[in-house]
């Protein structure tokens, strides 16, 4: 896919735009590196793609496995799920799950719900 005549102008003419917008973008990230020493990280990304270091990357892998180790005992992250509702304990559903398939399992709890209350409600006498 994407081998249109279309696509490879437009990919041609993207890669034209950036050779010409390489030097402005160049001298701005010089100047946000200049003014500020300590420049925020999200003013760069904008403008360029940061890449770490691997030896450096390597130091935070092993600091982040230590501390996974430690954040095991305190938070519990587990959702307790109802299996035939497929609620949580919040009478949430699931991400994944599209409307349609929510309005059905609802009718259909609302419907056994339903039928409890009838049998009740005859069990009044005039």
């Amino acid at each position: 896919m994407a081998k249109s005549l279309r696509s490879k102008w437009k990919r041609k003419m993207r890669a034209e735009k950036r050779k010409k917008n390489a030097p402005r973008e160049l001298n701005r990230l010089k100047s946000i590196l200049k003014v500020d020493g300590d420049a925020l990280m999200k003013d760069v990304e904008e403008i360029a793609t940061v890449v770490v270091p691997k030896h450096y990357q390597e130091k935070m892998q092993c600091d982040v496995a230590v501390d996974d180790e430690k954040d095991d005992m305190k938070m519990e992250t587990e959702i307790k799920r109802n299996k035939k509702t497929l609620l949580d304990q919040h009478g949430q559903y699931p991400v994944w799950m599209n409307q349609r398939q929510r309005k059905r399992l609802k009718a259909k709890r609302e419907k056994k719900r339903g039928k409890s209350k009838a049998k009740a409600a005859k069990g009044l006498a005039w």
